[in-house]
């Protein structure tokens, strides 16, 4: 595998119950870059996604990280080596505020779990930090508010807020701006374009305007194998990139 690439995969491969969702993929990423994961639904691009943050094992395959194989490890393993993941669905504690989310994941690689919540003096450990993180991502006036009192585009954020807090080399995005309204589409560009300095990003993104804005390499997934990849304009441009979005199109009316 190359030398330069934080995040390698070489023949990855995934098969449920006969049906390969993805094929034979090689991928490289590059440090302190924002690769971006695009397709036609179908691709394979969520599963490709799970391969890489070991949350699914792969069938045939190896995946690299910075140069340590990692193929097979739990994701907690995963996690701990410096990979982070935003989740697409998303999963907060209705009744924990904004703040408490960022400190318990802050306190995760201590090993103290639930005891955290027993001691305001480990609490008060994490909360500057917790609360620099919160304003990182636009929410330093909503740090006490409860997560199900936050709008969606403001769920999306602490997400965001939880996942830098394991301080992260790769930050994994899924759709990080799917379901959001246009306001809050430019405030996670906006964002996304902050937290990458010093990092790597690797996102899952339907919207191609929002890949265009973001991403350094577009790989191009179709029927789990790899179409295209380069840079966005170049991508955008190629006539197998524009007849798989149509034949895709086409195939849903």
């Amino acid at each position: 595998m190359t030398g330069q690439a934080i995040l390698s995969a070489r023949g990855l491969s995934r098969d449920f119950r006969g049906f390969r969702a993805v094929d034979a993929v090689d991928l490289d990423i590059a440090p302190d870059s924002v690769h971006a994961l695009v397709g036609p639904n179908g691709a394979g691009k969520t599963t490709l996604f799970n391969l890489l943050t070991g949350f699914l094992r792969p069938t045939a395959g190896r995946i690299e990280l910075n140069g340590r194989d990692v193929t097979g490890l739990p994701p907690e393993r995963v996690a701990r080596l410096g990979v982070a993941r935003s989740f697409q669905i998303t999963s907060l504690f209705p009744q924990l505020c904004a703040r408490e989310h960022v400190e318990l994941a802050l306190q995760s690689p201590s090993g103290l779990g639930w005891r955290f919540w027993r001691s305001a003096k480990l609490m008060s450990r994490y909360a500057d930090r917790a609360d620099e993180l919160l304003d990182m991502v636009g929410l330093a006036e909503l740090a006490e508010a409860p997560a199900e009192a936050l709008a969606y585009g403001r769920k999306r954020a602490l997400e965001l807020a939880i996942a830098l807090a394991l301080d992260p080399k790769v930050l994994l995005l899924d759709e990080p701006t799917a379901g959001m309204g246009l306001e809050d589409v430019d405030r996670t560009v906006e964002l996304i374009g902050r937290v990458r300095a010093g990092r790597t990003v690797v996102m899952v993104e339907h919207n191609m305007s929002v890949v265009g804005r973001l991403a350094d390499t577009v790989t191009v997934l179709q029927a789990g194998r790899v179409l295209v990849e380069g840079p966005y304009q170049q991508v955008r441009a190629d006539e197998r990139v524009i007849t798989a979005y149509l034949g895709a199109t086409d195939a849903a009316h």
